[in-house]
C-alpha cells in the first residue's frame, strides 16, 4: 500500500452535546467540521445528522439534506453516509439517507451486538438534555440489531446505485458474516472493511486483537479487500498508528473519540486529522487524496450521487 486513506467521522451518534462543546450538532457546524477535516487531509468524511436543537441523532433524509450539498460544493472529499444511524433505530429508518442520496460510500454494520455506552456515565455527570442520560443508561439493555435479513435488505436498497459499502466489523463474526454475503455474490470487490475496536460489546484494543482481525480478513478476502480500522476513545491514535504501520487505512473523528490527548478535548475534527496525519507521515507513509481514495476503493465518483 502506497497511500493511507484518512476517514474522519465528524459527529456520530454515540457522544452527546453535553460531553464536549466542540461536538458538531447543527448543519452549519457539521459543514464546517467536514470542510476543516478535508482541508487537514481527510479523504473521506463519514456523516451522521443530529437534531439542531437538542443534538439527538436524526436519520431523516431531510436532516442530511441540510448539509450534504454544501459540503460537496466546498470539498472534493468522498462523503460516506451512515446506515448505522443510532443503535436504537431500526434498519428501515437507518437506510433512508443512503437510499435517497446514493452516496459513493455508505457504512453498513454486518452483525448484531451488545452496544454498551453506559460506562460513560462514570465520567459525565451533568447533561443539558434528558435524552442524553436516558440513551446512555438505556444501553445497558441494548442489542444493536443487524440480522442477516436486515443486512440483505440494506444491500438491496442500494443495489441499483453503485454505492459501495464501508463494512463495519466489531469482531471476527462480522468478518465471517461479510464472507457469507461475498460467497452469495451480493457484494463485489474490493470490499472496504472497517474493523472497530474498543466498544464494550465488541472486540478489545489489544495489539493481539488487531492482529487477529487482520489475519482473519486476510484469510477470508485475500487481495479483494481494503482494510481500515479505528479505536474508540483514548485508543484512537495508538490504534491508528498500529493500523497504518500494518498497511491499513485509518479513521479518526469526534464520533469515535472526543480527545486529542490525556485530559485534552479535541477542539475540532481537523485537529485529530492533523495529529493522525503527523503519525502517518512520521512512519514514512503518504496520505491519500480524495482522487486516490476513489481509485483505491473503486468508487463511482461524486458526479453520480443524488445531492
Amino acid at each position: 500500500m502506497s497511500k493511507v486513506i484518512i476517514t474522519c467521522a465528524v459527529t456520530g451518534a454515540i457522544h452527546t452535546p453535553s460531553m464536549s462543546p466542540y461536538l458538531p450538532v447543527t448543519p452549519e457546524e457539521i459543514i464546517e467540521a467536514s470542510v476543516g477535516a478535508a482541508e487537514a487531509g481527510a479523504a473521506i468524511i463519514h456523516l451522521h445528522a443530529r437534531d439542531p436543537v437538542d443534538g439527538r441523532p436524526d436519520q431523516s433524509p431531510e436532516a442530511f439534506g441540510r448539509f450534504l450539498p454544501q459540503i460537496k460544493a466546498r470539498t472534493n472529499a468522498v462523503l460516506n453516509l451512515t446506515t448505522g444511524g443510532s443503535p436504537f433505530m431500526g434498519i428501515e429508518e437507518r437506510i433512508q439517507p443512503a437510499a435517497r442520496f446514493a452516496p459513493e460510500v455508505a457504512s453498513l454494520n454486518v452483525g448484531s451486538m451488545n452496544f454498551a455506552l453506559f460506562p460513560m456515565l462514570e465520567r459525565f455527570k451533568e447533561f443539558k438534555h434528558a435524552w442524553e442520560r436516558d440513551a446512555l443508561e438505556g444501553s445497558r439493555d441494548l442489542v444493536f440489531r443487524n440480522s442477516f435479513k436486515e443486512i440483505e435488505y440494506a444491500m438491496a436498497q442500494c443495489a441499483s446505485t453503485d454505492t459501495r459499502f464501508e463494512f463495519e466489523c466489531y469482531d471476527t463474526s462480522g468478518l465471517y458474516n461479510l464472507a457469507h454475503f461475498v460467497d452469495r455474490g451480493l457484494v463485489k470487490p474490493p470490499f472496504f472493511v472497517q474493523t472497530v475496536f474498543g466498544i464494550l460489546g465488541g472486540i478489545g484494543t489489544h495489539p493481539d486483537d488487531v492482529a487477529h482481525m487482520k489475519r482473519t480478513a486476510d484469510r477470508l478476502f485475500g487481495k479483494d479487500y481494503r482494510w481500515s480500522a479505528f479505536g474508540a476513545g483514548r485508543h484512537q491514535l495508538s490504534l491508528a498508528a498500529m493500523t497504518a504501520s500494518m498497511g491499513g487505512h485509518v479513521r479518526v473523528g469526534l464520533e469515535d473519540s472526543l480527545w486529542l490527548g490525556r485530559g485534552k478535548l479535541a477542539e475540532s475534527n481537523a485537529a485529530q486529522v492533523t495529529r493522525v496525519r503527523q503519525i502517518i507521515e512520521g512512519l514514512g507513509l503518504e496520505i491519500a487524496t480524495p482522487a486516490e481514495a476513489r481509485e483505491i476503493l473503486q468508487l463511482k465518483g461524486a458526479d453520480k450521487v443524488r445531492f
